[in-house]
C-alpha cells in the first residue's frame, strides 16, 4: 500500500519541533518552576552520546522489524546495558528522556534530509525500542514512577535552557507509540488518572505520590483536592456535556412564541458562558499552541449560541404584538441559530466519550483523515480558481456577478458528483461545455479517489495499530488534566463561581493562605454530592490495597479467576513443571540457528570420534 503520508511528507512527528522543547508544559499559576534535576548541559551530553551510540547500532538502513521484534539481533541485552551506563550510575533515569529527545531529533534530521529518511526513521525506531525496554525492564516500580518517568530535565537549544519535562510529556508530545505502549508506562498514566500520584501544592509542575491512597477512613477522602484527579475531572465533564444537551433538548422543543426566556434557556445560556470562560482563560493562560481541533469545533458551537442569543435579547427589545413583527422575526432568527447547532451539540458529546476506546480508536481516524484531506482541499481550490477564471472569460455578455454565482454553484455541484451539463451549452460553445467535461473529469476521477486513498490510507495505519493508538490518546487525555493551568479545580460552568464570586470579590485583597482556605470550601460545597460517591469509591480501593500490601502484593492487583485458585497447585512437587520444560520449544533463538548449533555440537563429536580411533591405530 502507498504510505501517503510519507509521501507527502505527513508522517514528521516533530511539526512541534522546536515548539515542544522551549514552552512551558505545566502551566500553573506559581511562578517558580521545578528546575532540571540535572544540569542542562550534562543532560544534552548524555543525548548525543546515546545518539552516537544509535548511529553505531544502526550503522545502515536495516528492516525494521529485525529492531522490533521481541529478541532483536539489534537492541541487545548489551546495547541496554551500554545505553544504562551513557548518564553515569548517579543519572541513570534521564536515560529515557534523552533517547526521546534522540527520538525527536533523528526524526527531525530525516524531515532535513529525506535521502536518509528510511535509515534515519529506523534510528528513530531503535531509540523507541531502546527505552522501552529500559521502562519495561526496571522492578523498582517506585524508581521507574518518580524518577525514570516524572523527574524533570531540561536541555540546551542555541544555548538556552529548556522548559524543565519529564519522560511522560516528551513520548506524548512526540507520539511514541511504542513508549506510550509499555507497561511501566501506562501504569503511570493509570496512577496519575486515578490520583495516585498528584502534583505537589508547592510546585504543581511536581508530581508526588497520594497519602491516603491506603487510608480506609471516610472522611479522610471527603477532600476537594481530590477533584484534581482526571478521573473524576472527566466524570463531572460528562455529567455537565449529558446536562448541557439535555437542556438543549428541552430548549429546541419548547419553542417560546413570545420571545420570553423561560428557565431551561436561561441555564443554557449561562452554562455556554461559563464554557466561553473556561476556553479563554485556558488560552490566555497557555497561549496560541491551545488552539486544535476540539477548540475551534466547541468555539464555533459557543459563537452559535452567542448569536441566538443576542438576537434573542434583540427581539425582547420589541413590544409583544409589535405592528412591524420585529420581535417575532428576532426570536425565529434566534430559534433557527438554535437548532442550525444541533448537530455540533451531539458531536460535542464525542469529546468527553474518548476514554471508552472504540469512540477512542474511531476520533483518532477522524482526526487523521481530516489532516489528511487538507492536501485533497488544496489542491481542489487551486483547480477550482483556473477553472473559474476559465469559465468567466469565456461568457463575455452576462453579468459577471450573476455568472459566477452560476458557475460556483455548478462547480460545487460537480464537487459533491451531481454535475449540471446543460447550464454550459451557451458558455462559448463548444469551449464551455468540454472545460466542464474536463473539470468534472478531474475532480469527480482524479481528486476524489486521491481523497478515498488518502482516507484509507489513514484508517489502515491507525487500525493497524488500535489499540496504541487508544492508549496514547488515553495519555494525552489524561495529561491534559494534570497540565490544567489553575491549581483550584472550578470545571465550567462551575468557573464562574470561581470568576464572579472569589476572584473578583476577594482575591484582590484578602491573604493568600486565607484565600486559599475559602476556594477549598467553596469547591467543597459545589462538588459535596461528588465527593460523597468518590470518599465512598476511594474508601473500598483502600481496602484492597491494604489487603494487596499485606500479601506482597501491587497496590493495584486484583484477583482474576485464573489466580483464584493458584496457591492449590504446586506444579513443582506434581512433575508438571519439569514434563514442560522438556518440551517447550526455544523462542529465544531461531529454528536454523538451534539447527546448525546442533549440527556443529554433532560435527564437534564426529571429530572426537575419528581423532580419537586415529590415535588408537597409530598407537597398535
Amino acid at each position: 500500500m502507498v504510505q501517503w503520508k510519507k509521501l507527502f511528507g505527513l508522517d514528521n512527528q516533530d511539526h512541534h519541533g522546536f515548539r515542544d522543547e522551549m514552552r512551558r508544559l505545566l502551566p500553573s499559576n506559581t511562578d517558580d518552576l521545578v528546575p532540571s534535576a540535572m544540569p542542562p548541559a550534562a543532560v544534552t551530553k548524555v543525548a548525543l552520546r546515546l545518539k552516537y551510540q544509535i548511529e553505531q547500532v544502526v550503522p545502515y538502513e536495516l528492516e525494521e522489524w529485525k529492531v522490533t521484534k521481541a529478541n532483536s539481533p539489534v537492541i541487545t541485552r548489551k546495547v541496554i546495558r551500554t545505553a544504562k551506563e551513557a548518564a553515569g550510575k548517579e543519572h541513570e533515569a534521564c536515560v529515557v528522556y534523552c533517547l526521546l529527545v534522540c527520538y525527536r531529533w533523528f526524526k527531525r534530521q530525516a524531515n532535513i534530509e529525506p535521502w536518509d529518511a528510511d535509515l534515519l526513521n529506523v534510528r528513530a525506531v531503535a531509540c523507541e525500542v531502546l527505552a522501552k525496554q529500559l521502562i519495561e525492564l526496571e522492578e523498582d516500580q517506585e524508581y521507574l514512577l518518580q524518577d525514570l518517568l516524572l523527574k524533570r530535565y531540561s536541555i540546551l537549544v542555541n544555548g538556552e535552557e529548556t522548559e524543565p519535562a519529564n519522560a511522560v510529556e516528551r513520548a506524548v508530545d512526540l507520539h511514541a507509540l511504542r513508549v506510550i505502549g509499555s507497561s511501566g508506562y501506562q501504569k503511570c498514566i493509570s496512577y496519575l488518572w486515578k490520583g495516585w500520584l498528584i502534583q505537589d501544592d508547592q510546585y504543581p509542575s511536581n508530581f508526588i505520590a497520594w497519602d491516603n491512597k491506603a487510608n480506609t477512613n471516610y472522611w479522610d477522602h471527603f477532600d476537594p483536592d481530590r477533584m484534581r484527579a482526571p478521573v473524576y475531572q472527566n466524570a463531572v465533564q460528562i455529567f455537565f456535556s449529558i446536562f448541557f444537551l439535555a437542556l438543549y433538548t428541552c430548549a429546541i422543543n419548547t419553542i417560546n412564541s413570545t420571545g420570553d426566556l423561560d428557565v431551561v434557556e436561561g441555564v443554557l445560556y449561562l452554562m455556554t458562558a461559563g464554557f466561553i470562560f473556561d476556553e479563554v482563560a485556558k488560552f490566555w493562560k497557555v497561549g496560541r499552541y491551545y488552539i486544535g481541533f476540539w477548540n475551534v469545533f466547541n468555539s464555533t458551537l459557543y459563537a452559535l449560541l452567542c448569536v441566538s442569543f443576542i438576537t434573542r435579547l434583540i427581539a425582547l427589545g420589541h413590544p409583544v404584538g409589535d405592528a412591524g413583527g420585529q420581535r417575532r422575526k428576532f426570536n425565529e432568527l434566534s430559534y433557527n441559530f438554535l437548532a442550525f447547532s444541533a448537530p455540533m451539540f451531539w458531536m460535542r458529546l464525542l469529546l468527553y466519550l474518548d476514554t471508552i476506546r472504540f469512540f477512542g480508536a474511531m476520533l483518532v481516524v477522524l482526526k487523521v483523515m481530516m489532516k489528511e484531506s487538507l492536501i485533497f482541499f488544496a489542491l481542489l481550490i487551486i483547480i477550482m480558481i483556473g477553472f473559474l477564471q476559465a469559465f468567466i472569460g469565456l461568457d463575455q455578455i452576462d453579468d459577471n456577478a450573476r455568472v459566477t454565482s452560476f458557475i460556483m454553484q455548478a462547480m460545487l455541484n460537480s464537487v459533491m458528483q451531481s454535475p449540471d451539463f446543460d447550464g454550459f451549452e451557451n458558455f462559448a460553445p463548444p469551449f464551455g461545455l468540454i472545460l466542464y467535461y474536463v473539470f468534472t473529469f478531474v475532480v469527480m476521477v482524479v481528486l476524489l479517489n486521491i481523497l478515498i486513498a488518502l482516507y484509507n490510507s489513514a484508517y489502515a495505519d491507525i487500525t493497524d495499530n488500535a489499540i496504541d493508538e487508544y492508549m496514547a490518546l488515553f495519555s494525552q487525555k489524561t495529561l491534559q488534566f494534570v497540565r490544567a493551568p489553575d491549581e483550584n479545580v472550578f470545571i465550567a460552568p462551575f468557573n464562574l463561581v470561581e470568576v464572579f464570586c472569589l476572584i473578583i470579590t476577594f482575591e484582590w485583597w484578602m491573604p493568600t493562605a486565607r484565600y486559599e482556605r475559602l476556594n477549598n470550601y467553596v469547591m467543597g460545597f459545589l462538588y459535596s454530592p461528588l465527593l460523597c460517591i468518590t470518599a465512598y469509591i476511594e474508601t473500598k480501593q483502600a481496602h484492597r490495597v491494604k489487603r494487596n500490601r499485606r500479601h506482597g502484593e501491587r497496590d493495584e492487583d486484583t484477583t482474576e479467576e485464573w489466580e483464584q485458585m493458584a496457591n492449590e497447585v504446586d506444579f513443582e512437587s506434581d512433575g508438571w513443571a519439569k514434563k514442560v520444560e522438556g518440551t517447550k520449544p526455544n523462542v529465544e533463538t531461531d529454528v536454523a540457528v538451534v539447527e546448525i548449533r546442533e549440527l556443529r555440537e554433532q560435527v564437534e563429536e564426529l571429530k572426537k570420534m575419528v581423532s580419537g580411533g586415529r590415535g588408537k591405530e597409530e598407537g597398535g
